[in-house]
């Protein structure tokens, strides 16, 4: 009978943050595939937990994954962790899951801290809707390619990037879309957890002037939406009555859907319209 495969998330700074369920699992599983053993032994021994360890991580995922696999088909238990925040986000463990869900083998998840809400959340950003948009290539020719297709994106967008690639990713995001606000985020939930909330041209100059340290969650507000043309009033009301005579609506639902494709509002339609109708 098959074993699981759990994902368990991992704190992305305070140990604290570590929750019961997580140290459970990993008391309770077979084995563990970590991104780097040895940061996984440290948080391990914080919590006196002893398991046999094996790396899992982006270049030997293809050769390592398989034999992960057949452990657990035989029946063994196995969590896999990354070495912050939820694996298999901007993680190999992707992989991990895709061919585990591609055998059958059962996925579970033990939740935990994510650097992507974290720094969402306390951006002063719009939240209700974003893309998460990872770490930008190191090519600067794929970057600017990216850079441009997210341009008119009008969600917040977030991005993960290294303190030795952050000032040429501003300035190419400055470049591309013109400013923008934006949060930065870095050492979150630690000591000296920091968030910058300024703009793309301010935060350019700042870090010209002082070198980044440690890894960064950018939060960047998204595109301006485009101002929807408005009809004219007689434009508006025209489009209704085509509506009412070639569609067979009612005046009511004419009003609607001409108020929806004119920028009008319904009530001035529908009066125009039942005005002609009376005389």
């Amino acid at each position: 009978m098959s074993g699981t495969l759990y994902i368990v998330g991992t704190p992305i700074g305070n140990l604290s943050d570590f929750s019961p369920r997580a140290v459970q699992v990993l008391s309770s599983v077979d084995f563990i595939a970590a991104e780097d053993t040895r940061v996984t032994l440290k948080l391990l021994t914080h919590f006196g937990i002893k398991k046999p360890l094996i790396s899992y991580f982006e270049h030997n995922k293809w050769q390592r994954g398989g034999g992960i696999l057949d452990r657990i088909a035989a029946g063994e238990n196995c969590a896999l962790v990354s070495d912050a925040g939820m694996p298999a986000i901007s993680d190999p463990g992707e992989l991990l899951v895709k061919q585990a869900a591609e055998r059958g083998i059962p996925v579970a998840a033990v939740p935990g801290p994510s650097a992507v809400v974290t720094a969402l959340a306390v951006s002063g950003l719009p939240t209700g809707r974003f893309t998460f948009e990872g770490f930008l290539s190191v090519n600067r020719k794929s970057r600017r390619e990216h850079l441009e297709e997210v341009k008119n994106e009008h969600r917040t967008m977030v991005f993960y990037e290294a303190p030795h690639k952050l000032l040429a990713t501003l300035q190419d995001m400055l470049a591309a879309w013109g400013d923008r606000e934006l949060a930065l985020a870095r050492e979150l939930t630690k000591v000296h957890e920091e968030v910058r909330r300024t703009t793309l041209s301010e935060a350019a100059e700042y870090y010209a002037q002082n070198p980044p340290r440690g890894e960064f969650v950018l939060v960047i507000h998204g595109a301006a939406a485009p101002e929807k043309e408005v009809l004219s009033l007689e434009d508006a009301t025209a489009l209704a009555r085509t509506l009412m005579a070639e569609d067979s609506l009612s005046a009511s639902a004419a009003a609607k859907q001409a108020a929806a494709e004119s920028g009008r509002r319904k009530n001035e339609i529908y009066r125009v319209l039942t005005a002609k109708e009376e005389k």
